[in-house]
């Protein structure tokens, strides 16, 4: 029998839920002929404050994790992109990749996961050591996660960017508010459902579909945000979050380097170094 297709309407994903943006307002996600595959959310300023409030408060209970807990949750996530390859690779075709391509990007991604979340335990051994001093005391330092950071997502390739710059983010234990592709928003906000059922503690990962340029000057200023990797960003775009970064001191990543880069020294611009004297025993 006849039917309408029923369309899927994407929403914003804020403390590990699914809202709505507050404005009401959506936007078309569009195939490269131009067909409506979407409706996609248009976050506003109180949905960013909102984000950065849900990444605050889930900050401390995530860097309390072990790092092999966290380990096991970016491995699920790993998992669970892994079961729903196919919808990914349709999604990235229907943006204009080969299909070939497509499958590469989706498998490239499930791989980043999976190196990612068996460096989760280890690399604060590669960050940290034991200083020699002079004196009878243990000079130690080791990586503790930033805090908060913004990312702004690639808008190429649309999943392996998304996957390539959040992972080393909150693989250390840090939280993140994400501020998807604005022309290609459906693998980045689809990612979120896996999120959602990867035992990802709400609030962990923050993701805003809608228009980078209009999030990118709220992001850069607000004060609760302690970082930002701008490898997504355009030159204008990186330009406005330096200035803003620069008011109250955020970390700005991402400056140097490739979309798709992977290494554990990546997941230590993500970190601060704390470093403790501790007297010796008798």
């Amino acid at each position: 029998m006849n039917r309408l297709d029923v369309r899927k309407t994407y929403k914003l994903y804020i403390g590990g839920k699914f809202p709505r943006s507050e404005s009401g307002r959506s936007y078309p996600a569009k195939s490269t002929d131009g067909e409506v595959l979407a409706r996609v959310s248009l976050a506003s300023r109180k949905d960013l404050r909102m984000a950065v409030e849900a990444a605050r408060q889930a900050q401390a209970g995530w860097a309390g994790l072990t790092g092999y807990n966290r380990g096991q949750i970016l491995y699920r996530i790993a998992e669970m992109l892994e079961d729903r390859h196919d919808t990914f690779v349709g999604q990235i075709v229907a943006a204009g990749a080969k299909p070939r391509a497509a499958t590469d990007e989706v498998s490239a991604a499930i791989d980043a996961l999976v190196w990612y979340a068996g460096w989760a335990d280890k690399f604060a051994q590669v960050h940290g050591n034991l200083n020699p001093v002079a004196g009878p005391y243990f000079n130690i330092s080791a990586p503790e996660p930033t805090g908060v950071f913004g990312i702004v997502a690639p808008d190429a390739p649309a999943l392996l960017g998304l996957v390539a710059r959040l992972a080393p983010v909150i693989v250390s234990g840090n939280t993140a508010v994400v501020l998807a592709s604005e022309p290609s928003p459906m693998p980045a906000i689809t990612f979120t459902e896996i999120l959602a059922t990867s035992d990802v503690p709400p609030g962990v990962v923050n993701m805003l579909t809608g228009s980078t340029e209009e999030l990118v000057p709220w992001l850069a200023d607000h004060g609760d945000v302690d970082g930002i990797d701008v490898m997504g960003a355009s030159p204008q775009q990186r330009k406005r979050l330096q200035e803003g970064g620069a008011l109250d001191i955020k970390r700005i990543v991402g400056l140097r380097g490739s979309v798709v880069d992977r290494s554990p020294q990546l997941i230590g611009a993500f970190t601060e170094t704390k470093t403790v004297w501790h007297p010796k025993g008798r």
